[in-house]
This record gives C-alpha cells, sequence and structure tokens, in this order.
C-alpha cells in the first residue's frame, strides 16, 4: 500500500478534487465515476457523495493508495 500525506492549505477540500489533486483520478470525470461506484473510502467507510468535504485528519483509500490529511503549516506570510 502506498501512503500520500496531502496538505490542506484551506479549511478543507472536496473528495473529487482532493482525487485530482493527488493524481488519483485523471480528470473530474474518472473522480465522480471512481466515487459513485463506491471505490473510494474515507475514515473506512465507503463514500458515494463527490463533494463531501473533506478535513485534517481524514484518511481516504482507494484501491492499494492512502491519502493523510493534514493542514498545512503557516507560511511566514501566514502568521498573525
Amino acid at each position: 500500500m502506498s501512503t500520500l500525506d496531502f496538505e490542506l492549505r484551506g479549511e478543507h477540500i472536496d473528495l473529487g478534487a482532493l482525487l485530482k489533486a493527488t493524481g488519483l483520478a485523471g480528470s473530474g470525470g474518472t473522480a465522480k465515476t471512481l466515487i459513485v461506484e463506491g471505490a473510494v473510502q474515507v475514515n473506512g467507510a465507503v463514500e458515494t457523495r463527490r463533494r463531501r468535504k473533506l478535513r485534517a485528519g481524514d484518511r481516504v483509500l482507494l484501491g492499494d493508495a492512502e491519502v493523510h490529511l493534514r493542514q498545512a503549516e503557516p507560511g511566514p506570510m501566514q502568521a498573525q
């Protein structure tokens, strides 16, 4: 199984967008098909909502790939 850490730059990301951003789906259409067919799990449960909001701490599984979401560290311009 391959594991990938994904840094969130905002509060959340949609499941379909995550699949595209990580390269697990080549297009939005492919991401939608994978999700609707039940091939994607979020935190151990099958997820069929393409717009499911993912946040830091969530884990996404597709085939033998697992994505761990974490909050990006604030950069010098973001720190307050």
